[in-house]
């Protein structure tokens, strides 16, 4: 359903780009929300397991607007692949998910 809240999570390799990015996807309606946190992230790339800081964006939308941020992260991201991924909200506060919507709609 288009409606269903979730969050899309995405990383970004300095706070600049992440704070860039965050207040650009607000800006365009695509998230209500969008918290930063900075990370260590551990991962396997081109053959070799990688330990680098990271900023971890969790932007609160709705599932009909994933294609839509989708494209506007990989068109801003300085990543050859960025992590892009999209968690359900099963449960939560009336309130909330209804100014989630709200915040999000086109």
């Amino acid at each position: 359903m288009s409606d269903t809240a979730c969050i899309v999570l995405t990383t970004a390799g300095t706070e600049d780009e992440a704070e860039q990015l965050a207040d650009a996807i607000v800006q365009a309606r695509l998230a209500a929300c969008v918290q930063i946190q900075r990370v260590r992230s551990v991962y396997a790339w081109q053959g070799e397991t990688r330990r680098e800081p990271e900023w971890l964006l969790m932007a609160k939308t709705r599932a009909g607007r994933f294609a839509e941020l989708e494209a506007f992260i990989r068109e801003r991201h300085g990543y050859e692949v960025p992590e892009i991924v999209q968690v359900p909200i099963t449960a939560g506060s009336a309130a909330y998910l209804r100014w989630l919507g709200e915040a999000t709609a086109g």
